[in-house]
């Protein structure tokens, strides 16, 4: 099968990860998956929820959202809706989810993390160059907490990294663009850690049941390609 794009099936897009591109947050990163576009910014506040106190942890939480030409067509911000749509809190709850499962929150009593993580330019896979993303501005925040000693020690556990694969025409691939995606058989996405063990799993068929077989096959092109997602996060925090 030959992609639009010209990759090999186990072929990502091309990923770029810019550092500090906010000065006010406490954390920030652009991330670029060909041409998916996410800004990540973390922000710290040294409060927790009123339903968290007294429970002696900290908290991290997302936000995501759209741009309105994120997209081809331009889409309504979701404030003028006043609401969020499903697909919105799904994906925030993921982010949110993927990142306290690399953070001990026991060490981050009395504060919050936020995440926004909003899309710039949408090309497929979102929501995983989100929590790519979100992981850089993380740990960029803890490191500024650590150094100004309001951390006495480091809450986060290890890395955490997603990617998008799915079946498209019969044939397993990597890292879906919109179009691969508009058409897949089968979509997935995958959150792992840097011990290679999975965090999160999302699995639809879309145009058609999919094999246990080939539930593996996309598992193992997910963790073949994560130690060098993760490895573009660790050259960004330099």
């Amino acid at each position: 099968m030959t992609r639009p794009s010209g990759r090999m099936n186990n072929q990502m897009r091309e990923l770029s990860i810019i550092s500090h591109v906010n000065k006010h947050a406490e954390g920030s990163c652009l991330v670029k998956c060909g041409d998916t576009h996410v800004l990540c910014t973390a922000s710290v506040e040294m409060k927790v929820p009123a339903w968290m106190k007294g429970m002696h942890s900290g908290w991290i939480t997302a936000e995501y959202g759209m741009l309105p030409r994120a997209n081809a067509q331009r889409i309504d911000r979701e404030a003028i809706k006043g609401k969020q749509d499903g697909r919105t809190h799904e994906i925030q709850r993921l982010i949110g989810r993927s990142l306290r499962a690399v953070v001990d929150l026991h060490q981050m009593q009395g504060m919050t993390i936020k995440l926004d993580c909003d899309v710039l330019q949408a090309d497929g896979g979102t929501r995983t160059a989100s929590i790519t993303g979100a992981w850089v501005a993380l740990r960029q925040a803890i490191n500024k907490l650590l150094a100004e000693k309001k951390l006495e020690r480091d809450p986060m556990l290890g890395q955490v990294a997603a990617i998008s694969c799915g079946v498209v025409q019969n044939n397993p691939v990597l890292d879906l663009d919109y179009v691969e995606d508009s058409n897949a058989g089968t979509d997935a996405n995958f959150v792992m850690n840097d011990k290679g063990q999975l965090l999160e799993v999302q699995g639809t068929a879309e145009g058609a049941p999919f094999t246990a077989d080939e539930l593996m096959t996309l598992v193992k092109m997910a963790s073949d390609i994560m130690p060098i997602i993760m490895k573009k996060q660790l050259e960004a925090l330099k």
